[in-house]
């Protein structure tokens, strides 16, 4: 069917014209979005070397209003007495399972202040599970084993990462604004700094925490008292 250049034909023009001011109007907003980027290491005491580095969890607040974060469902692993990760970083109201892969009992618990828990004892298979509803850094521990030590850090901001390896990171899709960038590592002192995100993102250069004040305590069980024999392991 042919068009001519009446009715029809400025309907479609019209139409074409409306796309193409959306497609103006929406492309400025995606391009306001960017990547924070930098790379953290830590100061150690002499001799010293930096293995945790992944541990690095860096999350930034904005001066005014944030979208909503969204919950999510994830895993930490109880697997050769340790927490596996050891560090998760999770948003505000997400659910995190606590999976039993050893062939021995595990509890999981957490004296923290803003939503302290306990799945109680379980064994190989099972998975206890927690709900974090507040954010803010939750120490993790086993009434078993007095050195499986983890953290789940709960965010409000939808904007943080976790750290690779070798301490880099990138905060993805951060709108442009003025905020302001936590770093935090359970073994160093935690860092604070204003950041300016432009339409580009930021690139933050290398940030140093200082590690070389940390020694390790072991942590008391869910009573509040010292593991009993030799090894610690209470079964």
């Amino acid at each position: 069917m042919r068009l001519f250049a009446g009715e029809g034909s400025m309907g479609v023009l019209s139409a074409a014209r409306h796309a193409a001011l959306l497609i103006c109007v929406c492309a400025p907003a995606l391009a306001a979005q960017g990547a924070v980027s930098g790379q953290v290491s830590l100061i150690e005491r002499p001799g010293e070397s930096s293995e945790d580095l992944a541990d690095v969890i860096v999350w930034l607040e904005p001066t005014g209003a944030a979208r909503r974060n969204s919950p999510s469902k994830t895993t930490i692993r109880l697997s050769g007495r340790q927490f596996s990760p050891r560090v998760r970083a999770v948003a505000e109201g997400s659910k995190v399972e606590f999976p039993n892969e050893d062939s021995f009992s595990h509890n999981v618990f957490s004296k923290a202040v803003n939503g302290a828990f306990d799945t109680g004892v379980y064994g190989r298979g099972k998975t206890g599970e927690q709900t974090f509803r507040e954010a803010g850094v939750f120490p993790i521990y086993c009434n078993i084993h007095p050195r499986m030590t983890g953290y789940v850090v709960v965010m409000k901001s939808p904007y943080y990462a976790q750290a690779g390896d070798d301490g880099r990171f990138s905060v993805a899709n951060v709108p442009a604004g003025t905020y302001t960038m936590h770093v935090w590592h359970d073994r160093a002192v935690a860092l604070e700094k204003a950041v300016v995100v432009t339409a580009g993102g930021a690139a933050t250069g290398r940030i140093e925490l200082d590690a070389s004040g940390y020694r390790f305590v072991q942590h008391k069980n869910k009573l509040g008292q010292e593991y009993t024999n030799a090894n610690g392991d209470r079964y």
